[in-house]
């Protein structure tokens, strides 16, 4: 696959300082204003100006310029503008209304993470007290390793999938009836999630942490400071498999912790599926509050996308 990575998502937002003070407790660390980074990926996350939260931009990273030419032919071909250079390309995904950067990157290479050792019914693998447990009482962080994918509300969803199937190059792993479709450009079961939805919106961007336990270390540091985030969790999902959390930005986009997501190694291995019902949401975990499924400033971004004629 000559895609390799996410790169970054640049997100839009009313209230930047407010939202970049979000990220600083979500613990990426700024590393010039609005401008944040996971331990792994680097410079991951930037927040700008915005009249209404948006998705303004997703990058994703490529071999060579080869790739880049090969997927400008693709989108020529399907009558997209296409701005090309020496380093990138960018084209307009017209379904979610986001810029998509394709750029020549480094592939992400993380140091593996110590196997945590658990006890089970006949089966002592951990003796002593566990490492994972805090030896004090002060909130410990969880310390996002990587940006694993971002989820965008689509008026076409249709047109979004032949944009970033047919286009850009993703592959699909699975889908849920009639309503989303989770794409891959790394071994990751998902890279970006494009659901069907009656407005462009950003739903959420998840950010890889090592497991459960910081999941919920991460959790209780985020909540204890402000309860008002928490929108969903702890919980695992059954399309990809992976632990989760989500939370509140002070914009009202969602971003999750996630671990233990499914892996992909060899497309011939893996087979799609169409799901629905509650697997096509989770397999365990308290039930998902309605602003997870409907957002609740719906009529503000609807009002936003179709403003009022003088």
């Amino acid at each position: 696959m000559a895609l390799h990575r996410m790169n970054s998502v640049t997100i839009g937002v009313p209230n930047v300082d407010d939202t970049r003070a979000f990220y600083r407790d979500f613990n990426l660390t700024e590393t010039a204003p609005g401008v944040f980074a996971s331990a792994d990926g680097g410079e991951q996350l930037r927040i700008v100006p915005s009249p209404v939260r948006r998705v303004v931009e997703v990058s994703i990273g490529a071999d060579d310029q080869d790739d880049l030419d090969r997927i400008a032919s693709q989108l020529g071909a399907m009558n997209v503008s296409v701005h090309l250079d020496d380093a990138s390309l960018k084209a307009r995904d017209p379904g979610t209304g986001v810029d998509v950067r394709i750029a020549l990157a480094p592939k992400l290479v993380q140091q593996p993470a110590p196997s945590v050792p658990y006890n089970g019914p006949g089966r002592a693998d951990r003796i002593g007290r566990s490492p994972r447990l805090p030896n004090d009482d002060r909130p410990h962080r969880a310390r996002p390793r990587k940006l694993g994918h971002v989820v965008i509300g689509s008026t076409d969803i249709d047109a979004s999938n032949r944009f970033f199937v047919d286009g850009i190059g993703f592959k699909i792993s699975d889908t849920v009836k009639g309503h989303a479709h989770f794409m891959r450009c790394t071994t990751d079961h998902h890279n970006l999630l494009i659901q069907k939805a009656p407005v462009q919106f950003l739903h959420h961007t998840s950010w890889q942490v090592e497991d459960i336990d910081e999941i919920g270390l991460g959790a209780h540091a985020l909540l204890s400071k402000d309860p008002s985030r928490h929108v969903w969790g702890l919980g695992r999902h059954h399309v990809g498999s992976n632990f989760f959390w989500y939370f509140r930005d002070p914009a009202g986009n969602f971003s999750e912790y996630y671990s233990d997501l499914d892996v992909i190694v060899d497309d011939q291995l893996w087979k799609p599926q169409v799901w629905e019902g509650m697997h096509s949401l989770y397999s365990w975990g308290p039930p998902p509050p309605p602003s997870f499924i409907r957002p609740d400033d719906l009529a503000e971004l609807m009002a936003a996308s179709h403003p009022a004629r003088a």
